[in-house]
Order: C-alpha cells, then sequence, then structure tokens
C-alpha cells in the first residue's frame, strides 16, 4: 500500500451536514458535476460495507483494503456512465465483488505456480486492532472466515452488513432461496460454537482510523485524475 495522505481524526468534515440527508445518485450526480471532493462522503458510507464484503471473499485483511481503495477508483472512473438502473450501493458492491474475486483467482494462480515450484505457501493472520473482549472476537471472526465461501459472503451480507434479502440477492446475482438457504446453512454451521456469544457490531468492524486511511489515500489519488 502507498504512503498514505495525514490521518483525519474527526468524522464530520466541511460538507457533511450539507450532504448526510442527500441520497447516494444526488451526490453522484454532484461529483460527476465537477464537486469532486464529495466523493469522500460516498466512501465513508460504505467503507464498513465494502471492507466486510471483500474480506468474507478473500480472508486477508490488508488485501481487503488494497482491493476497497482500487474499488472505489474504478467506480469514480465510470461514475459519469452510472445508469441509475440499479442503486449506486448495488454497483459499487458489484464492482468490489468482481475486483475480489479476480485477486483471489490472481492469488490462488500465483500460489498453484509456488506450490508447483516446491515453495511453502505462506499466510499471515489477519492483524485484528483495538479490540473489545479479545477472545470472543477472536472465536467469532474465526468462525466466521472458517465458513465455506458461498455461506460466507451470503452471511456476512446478511447478518454481519445488514442488508436486505433482494440487496444481497441483486448483488450476489441468485435467487431468494439459494440467499435463504445459504444463511440458514451458514447458521447451522456457526450455531454449535458461537451459541449466544454472537455480537454482530464486533465483528470484522472498520474502524475510524482505518476508515481514514482509505478515504486519505483513494482522494490523494482523485485529485490526480484529469
Amino acid at each position: 500500500m502507498d504512503t498514505l495522505l495525514t490521518i483525519n481524526l474527526f468524522m464530520d468534515l466541511p460538507g457533511n451536514s450539507m450532504t448526510r440527508t442527500l441520497s447516494d445518485e444526488d451526490i453522484v450526480l454532484k461529483i460527476v458535476n465537477g464537486e469532486k471532493s464529495l466523493y469522500e462522503n460516498l466512501m465513508r458510507r460504505f467503507n464498513e460495507r465494502l471492507y466486510r464484503i471483500s474480506i468474507s471473499i478473500i480472508n486477508d485483511d490488508k488485501e481487503a483494503e488494497d482491493i476497497m481503495q482500487t474499488t472505489y477508483l474504478n467506480a469514480y472512473r465510470q461514475l459519469s456512465s452510472f445508469k441509475h438502473q440499479s442503486s449506486f450501493s448495488t454497483w459499487l458492491i458489484r464492482i468490489l465483488i468482481n475486483e475480489s474475486l479476480l485477486h483471489k483467482k490472481r492469488k490462488l494462480k500465483l500460489e498453484k505456480t509456488l506450490m508447483d515450484n516446491n515453495y511453502n505457501d505462506h499466510h499471515s493472520e489477519t492483524p485484528l486492532d483495538n479490540l473489545m473482549n479479545k477472545e470472543l472476537k477472536a472465536i467469532l471472526e474465526k468462525a466466521v472466515l472458517g465458513l465455506p465461501e458461498k455461506y460466507r459472503i451470503v452471511f456476512v451480507m446478511r447478518e454481519v452488513q445488514g442488508m436486505s434479502t433482494n440487496e444481497t440477492m441483486e448483488a450476489l446475482e441468485l435467487g431468494e432461496s439459494n440467499v435463504k438457504i445459504r444463511l440458514n446453512r451458514a447458521k447451522e454451521m456457526l450455531r454449535t460454537e458461537l451459541n449466544s456469544y454472537w455480537r454482530s457490531g464486533q465483528v470484522l468492524e472498520f474502524n475510524l482510523v482505518r476508515c481514514d486511511v482509505i478515504v486519505n489515500y483513494v482522494m490523494s489519488r482523485i485529485y490526480g485524475i484529469e
């Protein structure tokens, strides 16, 4: 990850109060019409959601952040072609999912090459910062990230991120029955280990410092785009 700009310490940035009541689509129109700085507001709205979805696919903290940055930059470059045929949220999530799957495909190809050359694959466990209830959170994240991918991503989108069934269906291009079946199956696999300790707010959290890192990096790149 490139060297980042100085981190902002406060969430309420200039302009936030004016844009807080605007829809995502309204902000997109303003950005397309030249108000480039408003892209920061969109990122702060979606950082946690994109992080949770990306890490549910690739299972790596730092790689998820890199994918988020790429997603935001790609989305920014394509804003003028956003047709409003779906919500901006769904459009952005699709870009993220495609980028995450592409990243995973490249990573698996590289790992296969290394294995063919008799190298040992090295995987670093996800670092957890500012832990609340460290032991429980470790159990929760390990359990969620240990789910098979097709169940994990549905579980994270529905139960951790709180997306609706329709949003999940649209983002993953699945039928309603498939979403419900995968969610129920994920819960069955988690139930024994988690029991009554399930606290969705502590799982895969994306705190303000990490939010600022993503926002500052992407905005610095955007201001360099002609």
